[in-house]
């Protein structure tokens, strides 16, 4: 399964700027990658992990802006599409790096 955040943050002052940045910070640190600006993806292993990680973002968001959380299958986000551009095979991201203790 993969969990997308998307988020529209304003940045219109110092304060909502700082916001953005831990915003943004605590996806990297949590494990996402950045799809697009804005948009950021993470493989999650049952919906258990899912929910999990929902909660964690709640408590991690700011208090003004626009967050929304998508879950979505690995078939789903296999099949999405590229109209402009390409995938950047730089970046592991499938199962394949996945280690689980």
């Amino acid at each position: 399964m993969r969990s997308i955040v998307f988020f529209d943050l304003p940045n219109t002052t110092s304060n909502d700027n700082r916001n953005y940045i831990r915003f943004r910070k605590f996806l990297i640190n949590q494990g996402f990658i950045m799809l697009q600006e804005s948009v950021y993806s993470k493989l999650v292993l049952n919906s258990q992990q899912a929910k999990f990680l929902l909660n964690r973002i709640k408590k991690n968001a700011p208090k003004k802006g626009l967050i929304q959380v998508l879950l979505i299958t690995e078939k789903q986000y296999f099949d999405m599409e590229f109209i402009i551009g390409n995938v950047n095979h730089k970046i592991v991201d499938s199962e394949e790096r996945l280690i689980v203790l």
